[in-house]
């Protein structure tokens, strides 16, 4: 079952302009010596001032312009996720894990509906999901390495999924059948957190990997609403599913679902099957919605990539997605609507 939680307020205080960004830096997908799981949990947890810190936030405006809005914090007193593991032995390859458990979609009666319409490409080579009727989240590290902002983010757009096919039912020359094509959006404004930023954090911080995308026209599809990410002894099965367009399997939407193999309070890592391309997929999980017979999906993580983390002085490969908390949800939520109004139930 989906858990109401109640969300802390994220309350915008002061908004600065800033020189405009030089676009000059090359995408990272893959990030070395990252924090691991036993450095995760020996950190201490963030003082109020540490998250007005983190939290606050860059925006960049699709004329290049940028401003850096500081941000108050109320109500952070929550419980962290509980850290409990179910780890395996760790394993030496990267991304495709033994056997490839991928499903690529073909069927333009899946692509095009729920929960498969909700994948989207950006044009810096990864993934998103459309959150809202204007907006899509995706990993920040698409948009910036942590110095400066990415080759190509200047004039950033998003492709939403429609099928190859003429008005008439023919196909389009040399186009296979059942591949999705892309009608791309402008992006009118990107926020990313200021904890992604080395010179907050001191060096790359996955834990606030995330970034939201306004498009510049609305989009008339089904979308999916946040979820505050539940422990691994809380999912069915401790299973989560998401959609990308993985490199390697050029023009086709790829899903895959597995289950999760540890968490820290702000990441899972996993073993999910995922190429780069996939990155910045949203992660969600379907559970019922409380005191009714529905089921609801929602989105409860963002997929980060495959990393290799420190663990005991030694280097490890996962696929990490990092978790939608109540803090994260306060923050995406904001950004969306505007105002804390809409966000104080997760």
């Amino acid at each position: 079952t989906w858990h109401l939680k109640k969300i802390p307020q994220i309350v915008r205080e002061r908004t600065f302009s800033l020189d405009s960004p030089k676009f000059e830096a090359k995408p990272e997908l893959e990030l070395n010596s990252v924090c691991g799981i036993e450095c995760q949990r020996k950190l201490p947890a963030p003082s109020l001032s540490d998250l007005k810190n983190l939290l606050s936030y860059e925006t960049v405006f699709e004329n290049g312009t940028r401003t850096l809005t500081e941000v108050n914090v109320l109500g952070a007193g929550l419980d962290p996720a509980a850290n409990t593991t179910t780890r395996r032995p760790p394993r030496r390859k990267r991304q495709i894990y033994g056997t490839d458990s991928r499903f690529s979609i073909y069927d333009k009666r899946f692509m095009t509906n729920f929960p498969f319409n909700t994948a989207v490409k950006i044009s810096t080579g990864c993934s998103g999901i459309l959150v809202s009727p204007k907006h899509v989240l995706t990993a920040a590290h698409c948009l910036h390495n942590g110095k400066d902002y990415v080759k190509g983010s200047k004039r950033l757009r998003v492709g939403l999924m429609k099928t190859k096919s003429r008005g008439n039912g023919r196909k389009r020359k040399g186009n296979s059948d059942g591949l999705p094509s892309f009608q791309w959006t402008r992006v009118k404004s990107t926020h990313i957190p200021k904890g992604w930023f080395k010179g907050v954090s001191g060096d790359i911080a996955l834990d606030y990997d995330y970034a939201v995308l306004e498009l510049k026209r609305p989009h008339k599809r089904k979308y999916m609403e946040l979820g505050i990410s539940p422990t691994i002894k809380m999912m069915p099965g401790s299973m989560i599913h998401f959609s990308g367009f993985d490199n390697d399997r050029s023009g086709q939407l790829v899903y895959r679902f597995c289950s999760i193999s540890d968490e820290s309070n702000d990441l899972f890592y996993q073993y999910c099957d995922a190429e780069p391309g996939s990155t910045g997929s949203g992660i969600y999980l379907r559970l019922k919605e409380p005191n009714k017979k529905k089921w609801k999906r929602k989105i409860i993580a963002v997929y980060s990539g495959h990393q290799w983390v420190d663990i005991n002085g030694e280097q490890q490969d996962y696929n990490v997605a990092v978790r939608i908390t109540p803090l994260k949800y306060a923050q995406i939520c904001f950004w969306i609507h505007g105002n804390d109004g809409n966000c104080t139930q997760g």
